[in-house]
């Protein structure tokens, strides 16, 4: 019986650790095992880790090493970010400007935070997923203290006009520009000082690091109070012992990626590309969400008429293929995308949602094989289906195509 192939299309949910990322952690694992703050040889060799990959995380993003806070992950990142600007700048206003397509991590603690007193604006996005910096202006009021827009979306990869929204904020001249840069951070160039952020997050495992660290980028001068406390760690600014493992697991992965930043763009690029145009040929009703030219370059969205997400992700998962339908975090949700939804696609469309993600890991035979296994997969689900089974006799309504665009093989 032959071995089914496997090809993970999930890198936007996590990447495989890097083996060079392995053998460091296992050195910090096994004998450099000492507490960072303790003052003997083991704990001074287990801070000369911590700090040597708090240089490496932030040559990655054009920082110093002194405004790298690490954390446990993206998620903590966030909320240290904005309630730690929120709870630290209560004298200076209480309005915080977001967007509707925001990851759980923001929306979720901007809801939090609304309960708190707090008023928080969710601005709108163009049918692409893009935010416009016109209307970040104008929600600018002068008690505003942070705008948090994401860099690029973690489901349909469209990269934002980010550095055009940090000169409005700037200009603004009271509020913080806070940037989740979790999907871009290794894999499209991020500089603080171009983006003109005050705060930025970034996770090890979406660039090939491990799980469970995370780091905030925190510009020398911006006021943030502490959510977590116990210690006087990263300088009185996440209490707690800190993940030595973990944490040089995360700097050798930003070395990695600094140096091959370049070449990974290409390679992402060209398999998404032709994962895009192999898909959306032979596939009717099928649509590309997200910008057609502005995304990711690991990024590939589309929705399918008449076919549920979940059933392609099982299907395919049967064939060896791993992909996903949106935020892994919300996989357990059985409600279309919020994304999908701010961008004006109807329900129907949004279930029917697929996201495939390339790495570093794939190459063109995986994405033939995916094209070659899709489609027929979607013929069999359809053949299940009574709308479909109407619109090809000719007796159901146009296709669910969102309003303003045209056919979906023409995008």
């Amino acid at each position: 019986m032959a071995e089914t192939r496997r090809v993970y299309l999930d890198h936007a949910a996590t990447t495989p650790v890097h083996p060079e990322v392995v053998k460091i952690m296992d050195y910090y694992m096994l004998e450099a095992f000492g507490n960072p703050s303790s003052i003997h040889s083991l704990g001074r060799e287990a801070r000369k880790g911590v700090e040597e990959a708090r240089e490496q995380v932030a040559a990655l993003m054009g920082a110093t090493a002194n405004e790298i806070v690490f954390t446990a992950g993206g998620t903590e990142a966030d909320n240290l970010a904005i309630q730690g600007v929120a709870y630290g700048r209560r004298d200076v206003g209480n309005h915080i400007i977001t967007s509707a397509i925001e990851h759980h991590a923001i929306l979720h603690t901007c809801q939090h935070l609304e309960k708190e007193g707090y008023k928080v604006t969710y601005l709108p996005v163009d049918k692409h997923g893009m935010v416009d910096p016109d209307d970040v202006k104008k929600a600018l009021t002068p008690q505003t203290i942070l705008v948090t827009i994401m860099a690029a979306n973690n489901e349909v990869g469209t990269i934002q006009p980010s550095a055009v929204i940090g000169r409005v904020v700037k200009e603004h001249g009271q509020a913080y520009y806070h940037m989740d840069a979790v999907q871009t951070y290794g894999n499209w160039p991020v500089n603080v000082n171009d983006l003109h952020v005050d705060l930025l997050t970034v996770s090890s495992h979406k660039i090939y690091g491990p799980k469970g660290v995370g780091a905030l980028y925190l510009r020398k001068g911006v006021k943030l109070v502490p959510i977590v406390f116990g210690g006087s760690h990263e300088r009185k600014r996440r209490a707690g012992t800190e993940n030595v493992p973990g944490i040089v697991g995360f700097g050798k992965a930003a070395e990695i990626a600094r140096e091959t930043l370049d070449q990974r763009i290409a390679h992402n690029t060209a398999l998404r590309d032709r994962l895009i145009s192999g898909l959306l040929s032979p596939i009717d009703y099928a649509h590309l969400n997200g910008h057609p030219t502005q995304r990711l370059p690991n990024n590939v969205n589309i929705s399918i008429e008449f076919v549920e997400g979940e059933s392609m992700l099982l299907n395919l998962d049967m064939k060896g293929i791993a992909a996903s339908s949106g935020s892994a975090c919300t996989s357990g949700s059985l409600e279309p995308s919020h994304v999908l939804l701010a961008m004006g696609l109807p329900h129907e469309l949004a279930h029917g949602s697929l996201r495939m993600t390339v790495g570093t890991d794939n190459n063109m035979e995986d994405m033939e094989h995916v094209i070659a296994t899709l489609p027929d997969i979607v013929r069999r689900l359809r053949q299940m289906s009574p709308l479909y089974a109407d619109k090809i006799k000719g007796h159901a309504a146009a296709p669910l195509t969102p309003a303003g665009e045209e056919h979906p093989h023409d995008v």
